[in-house]
């Protein structure tokens, strides 16, 4: 499901998008340690779609 929303997007696209799910993850990342985040399987998604669009970037090159 989530493949088919990176394998559409640009090189540049891809990037800008690496880009923010970074950001998001950093942010998951501090909410889990301060106890805020109640739904920590979002972490393991967060880290799975940067891997597909690393993977994508990878692939395009």
């Amino acid at each position: 499901m989530a493949e088919k929303k990176t394998e559409s997007l640009k090189k540049e696209e891809l990037e800008s998008k690496l880009v923010d799910l970074k950001k998001e993850q950093m942010n998951q990342r501090f909410q889990h340690a301060a106890g805020q985040l109640p739904k920590t399987h979002v972490l393991r998604k967060t880290r799975r779609e940067i891997a597909r669009v690393k993977t994508k970037l990878n692939a395009a090159k």
